[in-house]
């Protein structure tokens, strides 16, 4: 979602930009953004301000404009620029001689007369129906997926803009193969009564547009800084020594992870120090494949042809030494002299030094529950009991309970058996010494 503060402005027509004037670092106001290093820097005398400016809209989607009106603009400012038809509405985003760089970065000709103008500083009703159709278009997009399921149409609408005056709606889908939407068209036209645009997006640039977090736990590197899509092969893992494990190596797009190529040089100029892992060792104990590499501590695992489950580790040195005898054709003994032994390193076990006491020493002892089941068999039981006694005799004692404990009191144990449990007697001193 875009920044609703930075999208609605002020009543003098100001943005807010979550109170940094429209450059604020989080969400769709860091989309992009490009800091102005030259911005506290005077220009020489005699020389004159670049005259264009770049200008952000929805989601990212940056243009540049020629300030032909010599407006005093800066970084925050709501302007209104030229649109077919119509105008638009957007957001200044850079200025100065930087801009002159980002053009060239893009292939932009600086003095292209294609290049469109700027019309004014958007005014408070400008801005007024700029946030009225930025409100149209989340239920606008929900009515158009339901009508492209309706025609039965294979493609995904995955963004509508609207143009600052309202005038026009861009509909940003992606689709596998090419999409016959003539009718489409016209049902949209129909339902939302304003001019239609249809653009296809790859799926990389929808994610751009969309943004989101990526399993790093921070924004997409494509919605915040990266503008160049280049290709990622499997073969960027493989380098890495990755698991090559779909769900793990794909991105919110679908593709592969565009971060897989961050590191892929260095970890081939790595690379280019070890032996190729292809060769094979020959001993006179058999034939050695390598099975795993460690780049970072330069160790190479070995596991002879006829039993891959025992690995041996050899140093990269060890290794030439070896290849460099068997293209001599000389056969080393084995794989075990030129092994070596890797000492797992224990696991620091974190002792309570300070000798604290436990966390739960404050809490109340849960309370023990009372079996009811075997209450209420001796209550039934003695109920059944009752019921059998003549009327005429007379019960002394109703309590169940106390009846048993006189019966044990009368019945005298046999002294060959002995009790099962012995009840420790206590004992009570008495204070014999009384003044």
């Amino acid at each position: 979602m875009a920044c609703t503060n930075c999208s609605t402005g002020t009543k003098d027509g100001t943005p807010r930009g979550c109170k940094n004037n429209g450059t604020c670092g989080t969400d769709s106001c860091n989309k992009l953004t490009v800091f102005d290093w030259l911005s506290n820097m005077n220009l020489p005398t005699n020389e004159m301000p670049f005259d264009c400016v770049e200008i952000r809209f929805k989601n990212g989607r940056k243009e540049f404009y020629r300030n032909t009106e010599k407006l005093t603009l800066s970084i925050g400012d709501v302007v209104a620029t030229e649109a077919s038809p119509g105008h638009d509405v957007g957001i200044v985003t850079l200025t100065g001689e930087l801009v002159k760089v980002q053009m060239k970065k893009k292939g932009v000709d600086v003095k292209s007369p294609e290049i469109a103008k700027i019309y004014r500083k958007a005014s408070q009703k400008d801005i007024d129906i700029w946030s009225d159709a930025r409100d149209k278009e989340e239920p606008m997009k929900v009515k158009a997926r339901s009508i492209a399921i309706a025609l039965k149409l294979e493609m995904k609408i995955s963004d509508i803009e609207f143009q600052g005056d309202g005038s026009k709606a861009t509909f940003y889908y992606t689709a596998s193969d090419r999409v016959d939407f003539r009718l489409l068209i016209k049902e949209f036209a129909q339902e939302f009564k304003t001019k239609i645009e249809m653009k296809q997006v790859g799926l990389r640039q929808e994610a751009s547009r969309l943004g989101g977090i990526g399993s790093c736990g921070r924004e997409l590197c494509c919605s915040t800084w990266l503008t160049d899509f280049r290709s990622v092969n499997t073969s960027a893992a493989r380098y890495q020594q990755l698991s090559l494990n779909p769900q793990k190596l794909a991105g919110q797009c679908g593709k592969l992870k565009c971060c897989l190529n961050y590191e892929l040089d260095t970890y081939l100029d790595a690379l280019k120090d070890f032996p190729d892992f292809e060769t094979k060792l020959h001993t006179e104990k058999g034939d050695a494949i390598c099975q795993k590499q460690d780049i970072f501590k330069g160790l190479m695992w070995f596991a002879y042809t006829d039993n891959f489950a025992n690995w041996h580790v050899l140093k990269i040195e060890q290794v030439r030494e070896i290849i460099a005898q068997n293209k001599e054709k000389i056969r080393v003994s084995s794989l075990e002299d030129f092994a070596i032994e890797i000492v797992i390193e224990q696991e620091a076990n974190f002792n309570n030094a300070m000798g604290q006491e436990s966390l739960t020493r404050f809490d109340q002892p849960k309370k023990k529950k009372s079996n009811n089941k075997n209450r209420n068999k001796i209550q039934t039981s003695s109920s059944n009991q009752t019921q059998n006694l003549n009327p005429n005799q007379k019960i002394q004692n109703t309590n169940p309970n106390q009846n048993q404990r006189n019966q044990n009191q009368n019945i005298k144990p046999n002294q060959n058996q002995q009790p099962a449990e012995k009840k420790k007697p206590i004992i009570i001193k008495k204070n014999e010494n009384k003044e």
